[in-house]
């Protein structure tokens, strides 16, 4: 079986989580603030605080925005659920933007358009989630302008996006948003077996981003409400929770940052070859924004008959996969109101979607056989 995703562990990288096990921190060490560190670098962002999971840092990051009761996020259907549930965590109400038909990101005059239409009611968002799906930058220019004309806070949900560029700036530098957030799952970018990361040039947010984090706890004096009575004092200021990333996830991590620029060349050279030979297939390849450099988590194409054609890959070998079934449509968000039609974009393209292998370690032979069994099922 060819999967659609798969992570490349070196000698390095196990070495690496090997050192970590043999020191005297397996949480809560110098491991962690040098991860931070690489993502700081690769980004150019102020700051950044790690977490045990992207879904964990898009949390934190509504928290440290102040999302909650009576509030509302916005988001993109085509996604996975978490981009929305993190609203309701907060206590929040979720609503949703439709995507464009060519790229599957949030559609930039859908939003200008209910914004409008928000503000006459009322009832504007707090947050807007843009999602960077399959590793191509939203039109985050005009989405931040936008939001910043309503007074509206914006989360970059750069999950599948380490490594990618707009505008010639590198996806995390926040100069569109006020956070951006990471994941580090095993099919992603690079991996730290589970992880997340939130970046933001906003010294504010990162601290509450960190306090939130683990458990609502500072150690810092300068934020205490009472006098320290010694080195070991604390003070719980907020409720948090335990987010916390590990020195091995995190050790993981600092090792495979330093490939990172290699893996997203070698995707962007994997997709071009794709593009070339796919071209005469009946087909819809994703297209691809001039203004991004793609770090290119998924090649999501669409088919007809995308049942059948599935059904048959997978019997041939080909490991792939669909993303996303619309948000909107699983029986938890029908259950609080939507319904088919609501979001006629990410629908459509839900209905013919296939994400055919694509990774670091992809070889051109295992690449051909994708196309041919793909070839030979349409």
């Amino acid at each position: 079986m060819i999967p659609y995703g798969r992570q490349d562990i070196s000698q390095e990288d196990i070495d690496a989580v090997t050192e970590v096990l043999r020191s005297d921190f397996l949480t809560q060490g110098p491991a962690v603030p040098r991860f931070e560190a690489a993502i700081c670098a690769a980004t150019r962002a102020k700051h950044a605080v790690a977490s045990n999971s992207a879904t964990s840092s898009l949390h934190v990051a509504c928290l440290a925005l102040g999302l909650g009761e009576g509030d509302l996020l916005w988001t993109v259907p085509n996604t996975f659920v978490a981009s929305a549930n993190v609203g309701l965590y907060c206590g929040a109400d979720v609503d949703f933007v439709d995507t464009t038909a060519d790229t599957y990101l949030m559609d930039a005059n859908a939003l200008e358009a209910k914004l409008t239409a928000a503000a006459a009611a009322g009832r504007l968002p707090k947050v807007i989630i843009p999602v960077h799906f399959a590793g191509q930058s939203c039109d985050m220019k005009r989405i931040g302008a936008l939001a910043r004309a309503h007074g509206v806070k914006v989360v970059e949900d750069a999950s599948h996006a380490i490594g990618a560029r707009y505008l010639d700036a590198p996806v995390g530098d926040c100069a569109h948003s006020d956070i951006c957030v990471f994941s580090f799952h095993p099919v992603k970018i690079v991996t730290t077996a589970e992880g997340g990361c939130a970046t933001t040039q906003d010294d504010e947010l990162a601290y509450r981003m960190g306090l939130f984090r683990s458990h609502g706890i500072t150690r810092d004096a300068d934020r205490m409400r009472f006098e320290s009575d010694g080195g070991w004092y604390y003070e719980q200021l907020e409720l948090g929770l335990n987010y916390r990333m590990t020195e091995l996830q995190a050790a993981l991590g600092v090792s495979q940052m330093t490939r990172l620029d290699t893996f997203v060349a070698r995707r962007n050279e994997l997709a071009r070859r794709y593009d070339e030979i796919l071209a005469d297939l009946p087909l819809t390849r994703p297209a691809q924004n001039p203004d991004a450099y793609s770090a290119y988590h998924l090649y999501p194409i669409q088919v007809e008959d995308r049942a059948r054609v599935f059904g048959e890959l997978r019997e041939d070998g080909i490991g792939v996969n669909v993303h996303y079934i619309p948000v909107h449509l699983q029986p938890y968000y029908r259950d609080r109101g939507f319904k088919p039609g609501d979001f006629p974009r990410a629908e459509s393209y839900y209905d013919h979607a296939i994400s055919i292998p694509l990774y670091a370690g992809l070889t051109e032979a295992d690449q051909d056989r994708v196309v041919a069994a793909l070839s030979a099922a349409l």
